[in-house]
């Protein structure tokens, strides 16, 4: 499938890819443009838009909350994954105007920041933060499983 939204990715909008990446889509195909074309690039590309106003893959609030593109995304596509849901709650807190603080999520959002500062490009940046969020996702599952014992 082809997947479309804005360039010069930091959280969210790498953060997705990573998940459509691992859990959905096998073969994905991402395309970044500017945030003014996206949903009009979308239709003539036939992508599935997402992290921009006016896609249904976007923010949302639930219970008052706001929730990420992140969360969208594994809404719709029904991931309930535990370690998912915990890497979630980083994501959220690192992306949302409005989150909760998450002990990691400040980490993350530097790490975010810097990785699009130095990347020449969003795919490059793809290629450099798949592993961060490879890593998140692993501390997860060890975070729920530890917790279990």
């Amino acid at each position: 499938m082809k997947w479309i939204t804005r360039e010069k990715a930091a959280i969210d909008r790498i953060a997705c890819p990573w998940l459509i990446s691992r859990f959905i889509d096998d073969n994905p195909e991402f395309i970044f443009v500017p945030a003014a074309e996206v949903m009009k690039d979308s239709k003539e590309l036939t992508a599935i838009p997402f992290d921009v106003e006016g896609a249904e893959l976007n923010h949302y609030y639930e219970d008052g909350e706001e929730r990420v593109t992140f969360d969208a995304v594994m809404k719709k596509y029904k991931l309930s994954d535990p370690a998912l849901k915990e890497l979630a709650k980083i994501v959220r807190a690192a992306d949302a105007h409005e989150a909760m603080a998450v002990p990691e999520s400040p980490g993350l959002k530097a790490i975010a920041q810097g990785f699009r500062l130095i990347s020449k490009n969003d795919y490059e940046n793809m290629d450099k933060q798949f592993p961060v969020y490879d890593a998140l996702y692993a501390y997860c599952k060890y975070k729920l499983e530890s917790h279990r014992k």
